[in-house]
């Protein structure tokens, strides 16, 4: 297997020494009218578009800027803030592992691994939280605790001074106490489980895979996954708290916070659970460029491979990326998100043609990615959609993120479907 790591050239480069011409023009186009017309709608400033099949890279192109003020444009190589595509490249990829060293069963309830959580959420298995079929709470404003109805702080919470204590900046005049989880884990444990086992979207179990990980392996969440995973596909802006290794003019803003950080949210996590947990969660916290974030993609659909390693068991893939209730009206597998068993095209983040075998994930900022191991199509879509404001929802009215992934289904058809010469190796 070719190694993952490629060179960022414009995809105009591509175009003109590999490319079959008026076929891939015509690709190019449209992708630039839905683009350009979206941005034009507001959809979001900017954005970054990678799709390659198999060891083929045939789109990877930036549009737009960082923000309106069109001061900064957007390059194929900058880092975005990829809010719940964590759930799949940052917590399920480490569920997995634990899952392959045999640190867990599926059908265990959470509690028999995690302490002072409660009877109600201890009971949901980890097959049912992975899957979001255990009942649980949808979402929960954690930052919240950190005021008294008064708007003072409550005690250790936050303050607007550093010290020992309080050494993790949210932002340069608020700070967190070190033992904010504390508060995480008692809001999740107080919080409502149905009694119907159905399915319904919940971020909770993720805030909980961090101590998950340390407390089945002796080790932080994020050194074991730097370790598994990272590191051996050399995708070095996948990371937690970018601004500890990235300059900040590399970093795309993501919203200007109007009721809690009053300030613009750039190179911190926009996630107001994960900023609470320092930045690192299961649930969101990870920054990405396209070729990175792609990285991990093309390990999946290659059954767990990277150039001699094995980084995951192939079966083990399958397991996690195969629904897992569909007679529940559920179409998730274990932590990735699935194609709508039924497809809708109002509903549908992902393009008609993906096929049942494909998954992947969204995030809240405007971000996505998908696999398909039938085509070995992988489509990212990076964008700061929440800019200014997450009142911003023209990226959903549009349908533009199933309409640019329909147009690569449709250019696969004709173009290699005999498995013509690539257009860019992947490195």
């Amino acid at each position: 297997m070719h190694k993952l790591r490629h060179t960022l050239f414009p995809v105009f480069f591509f175009a003109i020494v590999f490319a079959d011409g008026q076929s891939f023009d015509s690709l190019s186009n449209a992708i630039d009218s839905i683009v350009f017309d979206a941005i034009g709608a507001e959809a979001f400033p900017g954005c970054v578009i990678y799709a390659s099949q198999g060891d083929s890279v045939f789109f990877l192109k930036s549009y737009g800027y960082h923000t309106y003020d069109s001061l900064r444009r957007v390059a194929v190589n900058d880092i975005y803030d990829l809010a719940s595509v964590t759930k799949v490249v940052g917590g399920t990829l480490a569920m997995m592992k634990l899952y392959e060293e045999s640190k867990f069963n599926l059908d265990d309830p959470i509690g028999d691994y995690i302490d002072k959580i409660g009877r109600k959420v201890g009971r949901v298995t980890f097959r049912e939280a992975l899957a979001h079929q255990g009942g649980l709470y949808p979402w929960i404003p954690y930052h919240q605790e950190s005021r008294r109805k008064n708007g003072k702080f409550r005690k250790k919470t936050v303050t607007n001074e550093v010290d020992e204590d309080y050494s993790f900046a949210l932002t340069d005049s608020l700070y967190l106490h070190s033992d904010f989880y504390s508060r995480i884990k008692k809001m999740i444990r107080k919080s409502k489980v149905s009694e119907e086992k159905e399915y319904r979207y919940s971020g909770l179990f993720f805030y909980l895979i961090p101590e998950l990980v340390e407390n089945l392996t002796d080790t932080s969440y994020q050194d074991y996954l730097n370790a598994h995973f990272y590191d051996p596909l050399e995708a070095e802006t996948l990371s937690f708290n970018p601004l500890d290794k990235f300059s900040l003019s590399q970093i795309v803003p993501t919203e200007i916070d109007t009721f809690f950080r009053m300030e613009p949210i750039h190179g911190k996590v926009h996630d107001e659970g994960a900023i609470m947990m320092k930045g690192i969660s299961g649930n969101a916290g990870l920054f990405s460029n396209a070729s990175d974030l792609a990285r991990v993609f093309h390990m999946l659909i290659n059954e767990g491979k990277m150039d001699t390693l094995q980084l995951l068991k192939p079966q083990t893939i399958q397991l996690f990326t195969t629904t897992q209730y569909p007679n529940n009206d559920n179409r998730r597998g274990l932590g990735f998100d699935k194609p709508l068993l039924a497809y809708d095209s109002i509903r549908s983040s992902v393009a008609k043609d993906a096929s049942y075998k494909s998954y992947g994930h969204t995030g809240y900022t405007g971000t996505l990615s998908w696999a398909d191991p039938e085509s070995e199509l992988i489509f990212i879509f990076l964008s700061n959609r929440v800019y200014p404001s997450r009142t911003y929802r023209s990226l959903y009215q549009l349908n533009v993120r199933p309409t640019i992934h329909q147009l690569f289904y449709d250019y696969l058809k004709t173009n290699f479907t005999e498995k013509s010469d690539p257009v860019g190796k992947v490195k």
